[in-house]
């Protein structure tokens, strides 16, 4: 695909460092070995040499040119357990950091904290929570973000048919300020595909044609939006077909220079969030990819496990291509 052409000229040759803590799963494994293959990313594979070179011999693999780190002989670990402690500030004794770093997530997620790798992929075979709780606990959001969320880029059968959906991931119900921080950081992930963002706050109401607390919290998450980065395009509250119908947004949103055009779409919550993307994706053909975690200091990409090796493969490029963008 020219979307995914276009991320690997981006990243090709940069030795961009991407923690994988599952790779005893043959999906991660097999992405891993094409991702060095390509000279996109160097993987850090984390867990046991034996069980991994195993799993590769079964395969037909070769992971001879792979870096493979086991948790129990690693040579830095005391100077990791001391770092998690700092950080974790007086919350964890040394004998329970060093039993929560045995934990391939949470070793994992060191790795990117102490800037001796660049991202990670899990999940897998990990929950959401998994992967997530150590980011948060660990790597935590940029400054003015007060929580990660979860966004979906949406392609369809055409190249100009790409669209960020969010949040339809994490958050189940976010206020205003949260919603307003969602729509800034969805802009920005839009960016990394080349969007040009204009981004919709989504409602059953259009420009306070109904009214309501769901409404009035759209209508101020908007607002604050707008403060939080007034050099971005953002409109809402906007009905679905006001933010994408050119004759229904001149319409309901005449003045608006988001209504009609809009290409990032924000959800009011993750209900209708996770079942706008599964419309999209079931009825309307569209491939969703996700999801992109969003806010965090350093790239954490968490994968479905229902995923296959191509959707790894993927979702690590994503990754590898926030990773450049934040440095």
């Amino acid at each position: 695909m020219e979307l995914f052409d276009q991320l690997k000229h981006k990243i090709i040759n940069k030795n961009i460092r991407m923690v994988f803590p599952e790779p005893t799963d043959e999906r991660v494994l097999g992405a891993a070995v094409r991702l060095k293959s390509d000279n996109l990313i160097e993987p850090v594979l984390i867990g046991n040499p034996d069980a991994i070179k195993e799993l590769a011999a079964s395969r037909g693999l070769s992971v001879d040119n792979l870096e493979i780190i086991d948790p129990e002989t690693y040579e830095k670990f005391d100077e990791m357990v001391a770092a998690f402690i700092e950080r974790r500030k007086g919350k964890a004794t040394d004998d329970q950091a060093r039993t929560i770093l045995k934990d391939e997530n949470y070793f994992g997620t060191m790795l990117v904290y102490m800037d001796l790798a660049d991202g990670l992929v899990s999940g897998a075979i990990h929950s959401t929570g998994d992967t997530i709780r150590p980011a948060l606990q660990i790597v935590k959001t940029k400054p003015g973000v007060s929580r990660t969320s979860g966004a979906f880029l949406m392609l369809g059968n055409r190249d100009s048919e790409k669209y960020i959906f969010s949040d339809c991931a994490i958050n189940i119900n976010p206020d205003a300020q949260a919603l307003a921080e969602i729509a800034v950081e969805s802009a920005k992930t839009a960016q990394l595909f080349d969007i040009d963002p204009k981004v919709a706050l989504l409602s059953f109401s259009t420009k306070g044609s109904a009214k309501s607390e769901e409404v009035t919290k759209v209508a101020e998450a908007t607002r604050i939006a707008k403060e939080l980065a007034p050099e971005m395009a953002i409109d809402g509250e906007l009905q679905f077909d006001a933010s994408y119908v050119p004759s229904v947004a001149k319409q309901k949103a005449p003045e608006s220079d988001v209504a009609g055009q809009a290409n990032v779409f924000i959800f009011p919550e993750i209900q209708s969030g996770n079942i706008g993307y599964k419309i999209a994706q079931r009825l309307g053909g569209f491939q969703a990819i996700g999801p992109i975690l969003q806010g965090l200091n350093k790239p954490i990409s968490d994968l479905s496990r229902g995923c296959n090796e191509e959707d790894v493969y993927k979702l690590s490029i994503i990754t590898a291509g926030q990773a450049i963008m934040s440095k």
